[in-house]
């Protein structure tokens, strides 16, 4: 997935990491110690899980060959080719946005933490560093839809994806 030795739009596909035995947060809430901060190497397969978990829930068309596919790409192509930023919960990942420049490639909540406004969190990291932010969702993702329409993204155009078969439609936040 590059082009010209840029990665495309993830097209919101990450998503955050499931969590080890001795990580778990028992329902987080933004009591707990909410943290966001630059991506580490270790954070990779944190990422890649909870991505394919928060992925099966957004994108629930996609086919499994696409998912683990995506996998690799992540951890070998997206990853060290974004600036990607991670919001953690008791020192365990719980969010990520991924940027390629102004374009938001992915931005991911783990679904027990959705609703929490960490995806706001993020995103307003996002604005915070670049005036204006672009992104490409899926037609089919309500979730991603509702929650850009929220933050005050407009529409620009709708697109074919090959790779996956689906509509996805461009949007832009302008501070």
């Amino acid at each position: 997935m590059l082009s010209t030795l840029r990665p495309r739009s993830l097209h919101g596909r990450f998503c955050m990491p499931s969590f080890s035995e001795h990580q778990a947060p028992i329902n987080g809430t933004l009591q707990d110690i909410e943290m966001i901060r630059k991506f580490e190497t270790r954070d990779t397969e944190s990422i890649v899980d909870v991505w394919l978990k928060a992925s099966k829930l957004a994108h629930p068309f996609l086919s499994d060959s696409f998912l683990a596919h995506e996998t690799d790409n992540i951890r070998n192509l997206y990853l060290p080719n974004a600036e990607t930023w991670v919001v953690e919960i008791n020192e365990a990942v719980v969010g990520f946005i991924a940027l390629l420049g102004n374009e938001v490639g992915g931005l991911f909540v783990h679904p027990d933490f959705q609703g929490q406004k960490l995806g706001k969190a993020l995103m307003d990291k996002a604005t915070s560093l670049h005036d204006s932010v672009e992104l490409e969702v899926f037609k089919h993702n309500p979730i991603g839809r509702g929650f850009y329409a929220r933050y005050g993204f407009e529409e620009m155009h709708e697109d074919f994806n090959e790779d996956t078969q689906q509509l996805v439609i461009r949007l832009k936040y302008s501070a």
